[in-house]
C-alpha cells in the first residue's frame, strides 16, 4: 500500500476489534502525517498482520520478531500514552 494513499490507510486502520480501533485510529488521525516516510511505511506493514497479532503486540503480550515493527509498535505506544495523560 502505497504511504501517500491516505484513504486507504484510513479503511485499513478500521479492524474488526474496537480496542484496536481505539488504539490504531487517533495515531493515524493525530500523529501519521508527522512521520517520516520509513515509519509510515512500517505502520503500513504494521496494518497488514491479523488482529489478534496486532493486539498482542500493543499491549506487550507479545512482540513481533521484526524490529521495524517494534519500533513502530513502541511510537504508536508512547504517542497514545501522552494522549491519554
Amino acid at each position: 500500500m502505497d504511504i501517500a494513499n491516505k484513504s486507504r490507510i484510513y479503511w485499513a486502520c478500521r479492524r474488526g476489534m474496537r480496542e484496536l480501533d481505539i488504539t490504531i485510529m487517533p495515531f493515524f488521525e493525530k500523529d501519521f502525517d508527522s512521520l517520516d516516510n520509513q515509519n509510515k511505511q512500517r505502520f503500513v506493514r504494521l496494518l497488514e498482520f491479523d488482529d489478534p497479532d496486532l493486539f498482542d503486540w500493543l499491549i506487550n503480550q507479545s512482540h513481533p520478531e521484526d524490529d521495524d515493527l517494534c519500533h513502530i509498535i513502541s511510537i504508536i505506544q508512547e504517542k497514545n500514552k501522552t494522549r491519554t495523560l
